[in-house]
């Protein structure tokens, strides 16, 4: 006999899904009326938006708009968002999220927020994740790479990524967006492996580093697609190259799970995993040895939006979006304002 709870529950995901989905075709096929339409549609009047630094918190959807979806389409005139994976789920408090992970593309025509227009094909990676309730989407919280924009644009003003820098691919299976039939769980068991795999990576340094098993959790051929200033890596030696020795060498304290006004939110659908906190981690920069960045003794929290997909019983993707120019303002460094001097003209 069929569970009426889990129908209605997959219902709900499906109809949130259909919701996000109104948005996302409107930004595919873009024009500022069908935008500005879709987003007044769709979103809550007092919805809170969350945006990465410097936009931070907007006057809810009319904000997201006004203040960083129209600028953007003014420099990118023929912008198109492209998504690669979209999934929903509930997280252990009940809250209904719809997660999104692509690219808003086009061609880069006129400057936008100081940096310079190259005339020519332009990406931007975003994770957006919406908290719908009553068929409206009553918060945002998302991440734009900006930092890829800059690099494209040949104005990055910060150190060299010890990762791969790329166009980050979609899901290897190629089934990132998500329709039904839901299998729930297949969602619970993916999402207890993410979560004992942080705990487990949360036990070091304190312990030595075999206590992180990342061998227990990850695939031998496990890729972390990390933002533009940190970069892809692969396997985990590649990963604790390029990535995990050096944050921890500048933060070993950092820890994790959000605040009462913001928690963590985990939730799953088949394969997938996502996440998103606001903040999600916070630590004190007392080493050297992360981003080139000087050690100063400042505590700094740290937006990191994720998605994960675990093939069989492994983690084998990782996307990850860290808003790093927040990270640096919070370190005293304006990285818009060094770009802004890199990028002068006599």
């Amino acid at each position: 006999m069929t569970d009426h709870a889990d129908v209605h529950a997959a219902d709900v995901h499906a109809e949130n899904k259909a919701l996000v989905a109104r948005l996302r075709n409107a930004q595919y096929d873009w024009s500022p009326e069908g935008v500005q339409a879709t987003i007044a549609d769709v979103f809550a009047p007092d919805a809170q938006v969350r945006l990465a630094f410097p936009f931070e918190d907007l006057d809810g959807g009319v904000g997201w708009y006004d203040e960083a979806l129209a600028p953007l389409a003014a420099a990118w005139p023929d912008i198109e968002r492209r998504d690669l994976l979209v999934m929903a789920g509930t997280t252990d408090i009940g809250r209904n999220w719809v997660g999104c992970c692509g690219h808003y593309v086009g061609t880069f025509t006129n400057s936008w927020l100081d940096i310079p227009p190259t005339g020519r094909p332009v990406s931007m990676r975003f994770h957006e994740f919406f908290r719908i309730v009553d068929g409206q989407i009553v918060e945002m919280q998302a991440l734009w790479d900006i930092p890829e924009v800059m690099m494209q644009a040949n104005a990055w003003p910060m150190g060299p990524s010890l990762g791969r820098e790329w166009l980050v691919p979609s899901p290897a299976p190629q089934n990132g967006i998500l329709a039904g039939p839901r299998d729930d769980d297949r969602g619970a068991r993916v999402l207890a492996l993410v979560l004992d795999m942080l705990d487990d990576m949360g036990k070091h340094p304190a312990e030595p580093v075999e206590a992180m098993n990342l061998d227990r959790y990850w695939h031998p051929k496990f890729s972390w697609y990390g933002p533009a200033g940190i970069g892809t890596s692969r396997g985990i030696d590649g990963f604790r190259r390029s990535h995990q020795i050096p944050f921890l060498n500048a933060m070993p304290d950092r820890g994790g799970g959000g605040y009462d006004d913001s928690p963590s939110n985990f939730f799953a659908e088949g394969d997938y995993v996502g996440e998103t906190c606001w903040p999600g981690m916070f630590m004190t920069y007392t080493g050297d040895g992360w981003l080139g960045i000087a050690p100063s003794d400042k505590p700094i929290t740290m937006r990191s939006l994720d998605f994960w997909r675990v093939e069989g019983d492994l983690i084998r993707e990782n996307w990850v979006l860290v808003d790093l120019l927040h990270v640096w303002d919070q370190l005293g460094v304006d990285v818009l304002a060094r770009m802004r001097e890199l990028t002068a003209r006599p």
